[in-house]
């Protein structure tokens, strides 16, 4: 009878066992979403960065402008430095003196209203614009070019800054496949804005950008020129997928999505590689 008795203790004690992970497991797949909060990652072969949403999406337009004026990628590298040296890669409102913007750009030195350097995809050109002037920007060493267009206080403290924006030229640039991911809490999500996404991307792309009539009404296609410009506009996509309220991004063989962000792109045999499908 005890021998009995025992066995059935134990019976109900493997039970409960079972019936608590059981639970436990349901109870962390529900609150899984929320336990990384908000955020992005950039990883390539130089190194990895933890941005912001906000400093990922900045990251993304500036690498959009310079697809659009067609610069190399070194160009990217001298305003990645620069912005991060400027503002941390932020859209300032204000800063030293009349300062605004991501790169801290002067109204009162001529580089336009105020209104427009808060706008990171007119900053970002009229940096540009002012970097391409600058005679053999490109055999310049960093901190020299980034100097020639900021004329700043200490033009040396741009130099710190190359390995950093190495990184996130190659990433935002779309040289590295699949190294932007960004993740957010199911309670930060916002209703989808999909027509205002693809008109503010092909606004920092170009109009040269082509949206390709897709065959469901649920999603667009962007039609990648080439896979480089591909992951450009992917990575465009993810880091302003909460703006917009997107929920996945889908390019050559991977797949994002912003139920499972913090998981990164995964493999998707169906993705296509010749356009960007945004969700």
């Amino acid at each position: 009878m005890r021998s009995g008795r025992r066995r059935r203790w134990w019976i109900v004690a493997l039970v409960a066992v079972v019936a608590l992970s059981a639970g436990g497991w349901a109870l962390y797949t529900r609150a899984r979403p929320y336990l990384h909060g908000s955020g992005c990652e950039v990883r390539t072969a130089l190194g990895k960065m933890p941005l912001d949403l906000d400093q990922a999406a900045n990251g993304s337009t500036i690498a959009a402008v310079a697809v659009r004026k067609a610069l190399p990628e070194r160009a990217s590298v001298i305003a990645f430095a620069t912005a991060i040296q400027e503002s941390h890669m932020r859209n300032l409102a204000g800063g030293d003196r009349d300062s605004v913007g991501m790169f801290q750009q002067r109204p009162s030195q001529g580089w336009g209203s105020p209104d427009k350097l808060r706008d990171p995809v007119q900053s970002t050109s009229k940096f540009f614009d002012a970097l391409v002037k600058v005679k053999d920007y490109l055999d310049l060493d960093l901190h020299d070019a980034a100097q020639r267009v900021q004329r700043s206080a200490d033009g040396n403290a741009y130099a710190q800054h190359e390995p950093d924006a190495k990184v996130l030229a190659q990433a935002f640039g779309g040289r590295s496949a699949a190294s932007v991911r960004c993740w957010y809490p199911p309670n930060k999500r916002t209703d989808p804005r999909r027509a205002d996404a693809v008109r503010e991307m092909r606004r920092a792309f170009g109009s040269r950008l082509q949206v390709v009539a897709p065959a469901a009404p649920d999603y667009d296609a962007v039609r990648a020129p080439n896979e480089r410009t591909g992951w450009a506009v992917a990575a465009w996509a993810v880091t302003h997928a909460q703006t917009f309220g997107l929920s996945e991004v889908r390019f050559a063989g991977r797949h994002w999505r912003a139920s499972e962000g913090h998981d990164g792109w995964t493999h998707d045999a169906k993705a296509p590689a010749t356009t960007v499908i945004v969700r």
